[in-house]
């Protein structure tokens, strides 16, 4: 055993000597589960600051509709369907406790609800005095600072490309609200390498909006930075998706139509005016126009004429050619979605136009042969869902004009009272295009995939929950690495022993295999398989009413042909959380090693207040951060986090302007929030 793993371990069970989360444990809980279902490089700032606010303004069950109990991000749709069903044959609910009563509601699921949920109804806004808007609102004031302690290359006096901002990290957020029917919010963002100021573009990144609700015949009027989810995701869906996970209902879209928006991620929204407006009493016309500026990589052809090569999303401007690319693109896109909704039926259809003032061109790869070429796409879909006893049916069939057809179609119930599942089928065409484009897919976009997906739930018991899904996919064409028509399959496994409230444990084992092209310099050019395997063990138990503890171990596999890569990752959390005392945190000490980045593990890491992610876990080495909130005074919190990486006998870590001299990696973050 290696000095490092002996270090590890020992640590691991010393940490009990550390001072709960900057997030209220059932809000870590509900985003490190949902967590498993995103993309490993998610931006979690949207998804950690969805749950503070509901926590903080939650919602009326008596005065629900489906878009917010989607919103929630905790109810399946068939639990949906039964909540409504319940309030429309009962009448209003008098008290949470009847939740108990409701067929398909569980102790766990009740038990996630309850902190973002309420049985009082706000004032109409019709019925607010101008003195209201500022005494009876609620405001939120929050101010971020963080930076990395070492000097990247980037910030050194480099004679060729180098960063030409502070390494300071910079994030204001404030927000308004007034008894949810009208609320206000403004992010502004500086990353690290980035100048604070920059010309003609003025902050390196502004966004914000006024969001009005219930007024006269609109249901929603939205002036600023808003998103859009319709249907299954294959023609819209701008925000948050999720995708596979332990949860197996999770594959079905969250389609929450109009929604504001005033996160950090720079790429995921659209600016404009947005409304949601009453046709009828079924009938809701959803209108949006949006204008904005992305950035791109464009190239020079013939007569100084610009072409398009591809549109940035990283959000980062730090460089001379990062700058230059900035805001480069302009993009117009408006449309509208018209939905009949009458109790668990819904059907809808969603058109909408965008222009591009470059032209997209095709590159010379092969994968990109189909892909979109001009300035303008048309999207249209329709889209259909309905509750039919215990099971809920739904799909989505989408076309861009002039090109190629996506299908979705699913259907999801319970079988017993102890058996749940779903199974859906999936067709997209190789020529389908969609910028916004967000549905259940095993590729990055939606096109070129075939695909059968089967998930299950058995609850033999109220303690005990397996859940298994299997995916099999294929791509009729040519992808990235891979020059010729593929298949492959996902499958997951998870066992979860819950013996209380406070107690859970869980197994779980995923395998993945995919075709790709062989190695540089492999004689055979035959396509070869990848094996991408991981096994994890997590336990979640109390020590007392202050503390909290969460161990895992998760061991990972990686082969392709005769490469072999095993890794592993143990840790150990500690969070800690009187209930009288001003102070709180949390802490993590951990042990990882892989080969090589092919074997590399994801963990969810708990952040100060509004800020959460993934950890990449690589190479050889041990990782810790902890976290402290204190209560200045009864408006004031201030938030810590300090979070350090060590390699042994590495050098140098990074590669390019990201690199590091030494075997030391450490941050650090300061937060005020002010409530008044």
């Amino acid at each position: 055993m290696s000095i490092i793993t002996k270090i590890s371990i020992g640590l691991l069970f010393l940490v009990g000597t550390v001072a709960h989360a900057q997030e209220s444990l059932p809000i870590q809980s509900l985003i490190e589960n949902l967590a498993e279902s995103l993309p490993e490089d998610y931006d979690l700032s949207e998804l950690t600051e969805r749950f503070n606010d509901y926590q903080k303004h939650p919602i009326d069950l008596n005065k629900v509709n489906s878009e917010q109990l989607k919103s929630l991000l905790i109810l399946s749709p068939v639990q949906i369907s039964k909540l409504l069903e319940h309030i429309r044959k009962n009448g209003k609910l008098l008290d949470l406790l009847e939740l108990q009563g409701i067929e398909g509601f569980d102790l766990t699921t009740i038990n996630r609800l309850l902190p973002f949920v309420r049985l009082s109804s706000p004032d109409p806004l019709s019925n607010i005095e101008p003195n209201d808007l500022i005494n009876k609102s609620k405001n939120d004031l929050v101010l971020r600072y963080g930076r990395l302690l070492q000097t990247q290359k980037g910030f050194r006096d480099l004679t060729g490309s180098r960063y030409l901002g502070t390494p300071d990290k910079l994030m204001l957020r404030y927000r308004y609200n007034y008894s949810d029917q009208l609320s206000a919010a403004l992010v502004a963002e500086k990353d690290a390498g980035e100048p604070f100021f920059n010309g003609k573009n003025g902050l390196d990144h502004l966004s914000g909006n006024i969001n009005i609700s219930d007024l006269k015949c609109f249901k929603k009027i939205i002036i600023g930075d808003y998103s859009l989810q319709f249907g299954q995701g294959l023609s819209m869906s701008s925000g948050f998706a999720l995708g596979k996970g332990a949860d197996v209902t999770s594959v079905t879209a969250k389609d929450m139509g109009l929604s504001p928006y005033a996160a950090s991620n720079e790429s995921s929204f659209f600016r404009g005016i947005a409304s949601i407006t009453n046709v009828n009493k079924y009938l809701d016309l959803t209108s949006f126009v949006s204008f904005r500026k992305l950035d791109a990589s464009l190239k020079l052809q013939e007569e100084k004429n610009y072409t398009l090569q591809n549109i940035n999303t990283s959000g980062l401007h730090r460089t001379v050619t990062e700058l230059k690319n900035k805001k480069s693109l302009e993009q117009q896109m408006y449309g509208a979605a018209l939905q009949y909704i009458k109790k668990d039926f819904r059907l809808g259809t969603l058109t909408y136009y965008t222009h591009y003032d470059r032209n997209f061109i095709t590159g010379e790869q092969r994968y990109n042969e189909f892909g979109f070429v001009g300035k303008n796409l048309v999207n249209s879909s329709i889209y259909y869902s309905f509750t039919w006893n215990n099971f809920f049916v739904f799909g989505e069939v989408a076309h861009s004009a002039g090109s190629g057809w996506a299908f979705i179609n699913g259907i999801m119930g319970t079988v017993s009272a102890q058996v749940s599942c779903v199974l859906v089928h999936r067709s997209y065409q190789k020529n389908y295009h969609s910028f916004y484009g967000n549905g259940l897919s095993e590729g990055s976009e939606i096109n070129n995939e075939k695909g059968w997906y089967a998930g299950l739930n058995y609850t033999p018991n109220k303690h005990w929950l397996l859940s298994v899904y299997g995916d099999r996919f294929s791509f009729p064409w040519a992808r990235y690495r891979i020059d010729t028509a593929s298949s492959g399959y996902e499958g997951l496994a998870q066992i979860c022993f819950t013996p209380d409230k406070k107690n859970r444990f869980s197994l779980r084992y995923k395998r993945e295999l995919k075709a790709q092209n062989p190695d540089a310099g492999t004689e055979s050019l035959d396509l070869q398989n990848v094996v991408k395997e991981s096994f994890r063990a997590d336990a979640n138990w109390p020590l007392n009413k202050k503390l909290n503890f969460q161990q895992r171990l998760e061991i990972s596999h990686y082969q392709k042909d005769a490469k072999k890569d095993w890794g592993y990752l143990i840790y150990s959390d500690l969070n800690y959380k009187p209930t009288s005392s001003k102070i709180s945190g949390n802490m993590r000490v951990a042990c990882f090693y892989t080969p090589s980045y092919n074997s590399r593990i994801y963990a969810y890491e708990d952040d100060v207040l509004y800020a959460s992610g993934f950890g990449i876990y690589y190479g050889q080495g041990i990782r810790s951060f902890l976290n402290l909130r204190y209560r200045l005074m009864p408006a004031l919190d201030f938030f810590f986090r300090y979070a350090i990486s060590f390699y042994p006998g590495q050098e140098r870590m990074g590669s390019g302007l990201e690199e590091i001299e030494g075997n030391r990696k450490s941050d650090i973050k300061v937060q005020l929030k002010y409530q008044f």
